[in-house]
C-alpha cells in the first residue's frame, strides 16, 4: 500500500515539473476602462497570465506600451469591446491610451518560481537509506560479540600456583580465628566471676546452716 501511494505521488510531482511555467502559473485578469480611467492602474500577475481590457465608456480607447521588452498595441476599442493579451516575458510593462493621453497604467510580470521537487525526493530517499543501514548491522555485531568472546577459557593453573593461594589463605584463617577468639575473653572472666560469687555464696549458707544445728539443744 505504501508502495503505491509513493509512486502516486511521485507521478503527480513529476507532471506538475514537466508541465511548462506559463501554464503552471496561467491566469486571467481584468482591467476596465471607465471614466476615461485604466482600473486597477496597477497590475501585478505572474508569467504566463491573460489580461483583457474592456471599455466601459462612450469614448473609444486602445492600449499602447510605453516601456517594456515587448510593443504591445490594441485595436480602437468601441463600447462594449473587449481585447486581451498574453504576457510570456517577465518585465515591467508601461501603457497609454493614444487618444487620451491622461489615462495611463501599468502591468508588472512576475518569473514563476522554478519548481525543484526530484532533488528533494532523492535526497529523502537518501536519507531514508542512510538512517535504515547503519542501524541493522550494529544489531549483528551486538549479537555476534557474545559468542565470540565466551569461548575463550583462562589457563588452568599448575600445582605450584594451586599451592600458593593455599599457603597465603592459611595465615588469613588463623587471623580469622584470633579476631573471633578475642571477643570471648571477657564472657570468660566474667562467668569465672559469677561462679566464684555462687560459690561463696554456697559456702556462706553451708555454714550457717552447720552453726544452726550446732547451737540447737
Amino acid at each position: 500500500m505504501r508502495a503505491l501511494l509513493r509512486a502516486a505521488a511521485a507521478v503527480a510531482l513529476l507532471t506538475v515539473w514537466l508541465l511548462p511555467a506559463d501554464r503552471a502559473s496561467a491566469a486571467s485578469y481584468s482591467v476596465a476602462m471607465k471614466g476615461y480611467a485604466f482600473s486597477p492602474a496597477s497590475l501585478s500577475v505572474p508569467v504566463g497570465s491573460t489580461v483583457t481590457w474592456t471599455n466601459y465608456d462612450t469614448a473609444p480607447h486602445d492600449v499602447k506600451t510605453t516601456s517594456g521588452p515587448l510593443s504591445i498595441h490594441s485595436p480602437m476599442l468601441d463600447k462594449g469591446e473587449s481585447w486581451s493579451f498574453t504576457f510570456t516575458t517577465a518585465a515591467s510593462y508601461g501603457y497609454v491610451c493614444t487618444v487620451h493621453p491622461d489615462m495611463t497604467a501599468g502591468i508588472t510580470v512576475r518569473a514563476a518560481p522554478a519548481p525543484a521537487p526530484a532533488p528533494a525526493r532523492t535526497s529523502a530517499a537518501a536519507r531514508e537509506h542512510v538512517h535504515t543501514a547503519p542501524a541493522r548491522t550494529p544489531s549483528r555485531t551486538a549479537r555476534s560479540a557474545p559468542a565470540m568472546t565466551m569461548p575463550s577459557p583462562s589457563p588452568t593453573p599448575t600445582a605450584p600456583a594451586a599451592a600458593v593461594p593455599q599457603t597465603a589463605t592459611q595465615p588469613a584463617a588463623t587471623q580469622a580465628t584470633a579476631a573471633t577468639a578475642r571477643p570471648l575473653d571477657p564472657l570468660l572472666v566474667l562467668a569465672g566471676l559469677v561462679a566464684g560469687v555462687a560459690v561463696l555464696c554456697l559456702l556462706l549458707v553451708g555454714s550457717r546452716t552447720s552453726r544452726a544445728r550446732q547451737e540447737a539443744p
